[in-house]
């Protein structure tokens, strides 16, 4: 059966990410569906969008848009480089344009990578079983109505069922001990790639199996609700 495979909060981790595809082995009639957060804090932002594009572009992907990829785009268009957005891990971000000879304080961003934010990635993803968001939703309000407020930047603080009785897939909000979150209705799958004991996550949504890699290669499995 096709799987519907949710991958957390990339970071700019491009080893962790690729390693982690390598680990799941998705067939070709798998959805990637990511949650967003693919730029900041790690090595490689510039790296992580030309995979995602790629993938997008061969109709493997489904992206959603975070908060971070937001805060680059308010960054470019305002010209406050130096501001919130550096001090929230935009500094990496734009070393790994410079590593390939584009400065984007210069030149702006390269213009797939910004339609590819603006554009291609989405709010919300639903699907027959779950709904896919970056970070949160209103449990009493139809997905096409949800704020951007919520979706975008609200943190996990123990979500009610949503109305429409589907399960929401969320990023976000990390879960420091490196393992996703699970209460039944609401899972959270951002397990703090950029920290000391983080991992980057790639869940099952429907089996409810879990892969995990991180930068250095490292790879681990187990299953939701289950400690590793």
């Amino acid at each position: 059966m096709p799987r519907n495979l949710a991958i957390g909060d990339i970071h700019g981790h491009l080893n962790a990410l690729q390693t982690l595809v390598g680990f799941v082995a998705p067939n070709n009639d798998d959805t990637l569906i990511t949650v967003g957060d693919y730029v900041d804090r790690g090595p490689d932002s510039a790296g992580v969008l030309d995979w995602l594009i790629e993938r997008f572009e061969a109709g493997q992907l489904v992206p959603l848009r975070g908060n971070h990829d937001i805060m680059m785009l308010d960054a470019l268009d305002s010209g406050e480089w130096q501001g919130s957005w550096q001090s929230f891990g935009g500094d990496t971000t734009l070393e790994s344009y410079r590593r390939r000879g584009f400065d984007p304080e210069a030149d702006g961003l390269p213009k797939r990578h910004r339609q590819f934010i603006e554009s291609d990635c989405r709010k919300i993803h639903v699907t027959d079983n779950h709904f896919f968001v970056h970070a949160n939703a209103h449990d009493d309000m139809p997905f096409e109505d949800q704020p951007d407020r919520k979706v975008y930047w609200e943190k996990w603080f123990d979500p009610s069922p949503h109305v429409s009785g589907k399960t929401m897939i969320c990023g976000h909000t990390a879960q420091k001990n490196g393992w996703p979150l699970t209460i039944g209705h609401a899972v959270c799958i951002d397990t703090w790639v950029y920290g000391k004991t983080g991992w980057l996550t790639c869940l099952d949504v429907d089996l409810g199996e879990v892969w995990q890699a991180r930068e250095s290669g490292e790879t681990r499995s187990g299953w939701l609700g289950e400690a590793p």
